[in-house]
């Protein structure tokens, strides 16, 4: 596709004002497999749709631990996702070490929104194809931040990330006021729901597709529930108690690139 040459970089801006680099990155956080997160007073939730690119080979991860108080959901590439993941850790390792105590969630995703800006700035440099959902707990409580190829971070309660993932967000919107008083099988149930309603009608989650991951918090601001991905065997009984629900109503779902 071409737009006149208008999207050879990221500091060239069109004559109506848009950056088609940042515009074809966030196109490819649109191509990904769905990714939910959601939040109640206690814990933070990630549940993902994990794909494969053929029978034979194996499902792509979705959720990675960054610290025991953090982890992320990726929709994207992959590939791109490692690279901030890897840049995540990093600060959290350095930042324990220095100031001996965990790094704050909101801190992380500033330095996480300030890279990916970085790139959007200066020639020879491409954004990240990958958007992020960082779900993380520190003295505050549980948060969930989004983050964009654009370098925009924002907190929010519950959302959703990749293709047909409007469904799921539709889902989220219409459950969110019960979302604070949920524990966390309540707020993992809901998750799953909201995954199931961006499937489409003859699939549905399995312990091969679907990953769950939770980090919780105490009411002293003490981390009580270690952020923990669950794959396999560990999320069957949380699947077919979504699965023996009503299913949703999804028309059809996009094959990552």
């Amino acid at each position: 596709m071409f737009r006149n040459n208008y999207d050879n970089d990221t500091v060239t801006f069109s004559p109506q004002g848009r950056i088609f680099q940042i515009e074809y990155a966030s196109e490819s956080v649109k191509q990904g497999s769905v990714v939910v997160g959601l939040t109640s007073k206690t814990h933070a939730v990630l549940c993902a749709i994990k794909r494969n690119a053929e029978e034979l080979s194996s499902y792509q991860k979705k959720l990675f631990a960054i610290d025991e108080h953090i982890g992320i959901g990726i929709a994207g590439l992959t590939s791109d996702a490692r690279v901030l993941s890897n840049f995540m850790k990093s600060q959290c390792l350095s930042h324990r070490y220095t100031m001996g105590r965990s790094l704050k969630v909101s801190d992380l995703v500033s330095m996480i929104g300030e890279k990916e800006q970085y790139n959007t700035q200066h020639y020879g440099r491409r954004p990240y194809g990958v958007g992020l959902l960082v779900a993380g707990a520190d003295n505050e409580g549980p948060h969930l931040f989004t983050t964009q190829p654009s370098g925009l971070t924002e907190e929010v309660v519950a959302f959703a990330l990749g293709a047909r993932s409007q469904m799921a967000r539709t889902y989220l919107e219409k459950n969110m006021e019960a979302f604070e008083a949920c524990n966390r099988e309540e707020l993992i149930a809901h998750g799953l729901n909201a995954l199931r309603e961006s499937l489409v009608q003859d699939k549905e989650l399995t312990v091969d597709n679907t990953s769950v991951a939770f980090v919780g918090v105490g009411p002293n601001g003490k981390v009580v529930d270690p952020f923990k991905v669950y794959d396999g065997q560990d999320v069957k009984d949380w699947v077919q108690a979504a699965n023996t629900e009503e299913g949703g109503d999804g028309e059809g779902m996009e094959v990552d690139g």
